[in-house]
């Protein structure tokens, strides 16, 4: 997809994009930690949820 930007503005945001303090590094994504995490999460406030209506009960 062509910029829509004129050349000199284009220019200013690549090189705004370069700069050190825009240079990021991330760890790679991880679909499956993220799923476990959610799983626990869902798991652990469904045995809070059983402790509490055991309590009350």
């Amino acid at each position: 997809m062509p910029s829509r930007l004129n050349p000199e503005d284009q220019q200013r945001v690549d090189d705004y994009l370069r700069a050190p303090q825009h240079q990021v590094q991330r760890r790679p994504f991880r679909p499956l930690l993220l799923l476990a995490l959610v799983l626990v999460v869902v798991i652990g406030l469904g045995l809070l949820s059983r402790l509490l209506a055991s309590l009350v009960h």
